[in-house]
């Protein structure tokens, strides 16, 4: 694992996206901490692995403004922090899968978390388990579509043809949360976006 995880750091950094390796997801609160400003606007993506830590929560406790759609009471305020944070100073959110190669992939129910990864933002860091690292890019498709888009779908109360069947066969039922598969290949500013790779089996 260790062979592919440097790899992954090595593929992606000729991507112009800088890697990190990580212990534990404590380490990764820690450097979040230290490298975003107090008076920085933060945007959150939907991800379980974030949640674990509880990052927006204490982003907000230590003064910065957090912008985090799950935090929302209703649907219209939901929409409304997702068109803020994608205006945020950071984004931070976590990804479905990222293969050996440096491809980043992700499949996206409404768009906005992919929508501020890519443009918007002017630092992102996106924060994945050793668990979401693909052997190629078809794998990690296989990865976002039959793992992580079945599990995010039955945790928000969806119910598409996948959870019973437990694969994707690109249905087009209403409760469908696949609609946007972005594949991430590279970015133009090498210091925008980074990577944490933290040595824990987290998110979906």
């Amino acid at each position: 694992m260790k062979t592919d995880i440097e790899a992954v750091i090595h593929n992606l950094a000729l991507r112009n996206i800088n890697a990190y390796y990580f212990e534990s997801l404590d380490e990764v609160e820690k450097e979040i901490h230290r490298i975003i400003p107090l008076k920085a606007s933060v945007g959150i993506g939907n991800s379980q692995t974030l949640k674990k830590i509880d990052l927006s929560e204490k982003l907000r406790v230590r003064g910065n403004v957090v912008f985090d759609k799950t935090t929302a009471i209703n649907k219209q305020e939901a929409r409304e922090l997702s068109k803020k944070a994608i205006l945020a100073d950071w984004y931070i959110s976590g990804t479905n899968a990222i293969s050996r190669d440096g491809h980043i992939v992700n499949i996206d129910h409404t768009g906005n978390r992919v929508a501020a990864m890519i443009y918007g933002p002017e630092k992102v860091i996106v924060v994945i388990g050793i668990n979401k690292i693909a052997d190629s890019l078809s794998a990690a498709i296989d990865r976002a579509k039959n793992t992580a888009a079945i599990q995010n779908a039955k945790r928000a109360g969806h119910t598409p043809p996948c959870i019973e069947l437990k694969k994707c066969i690109d249905c087009r039922s209403k409760d469908r949360v696949c609609n946007h598969l972005v594949i991430i290949e590279g970015q133009v500013d090498k210091d925008r976006f980074k990577v944490f790779i933290v040595n824990e089996r987290v998110g979906f």
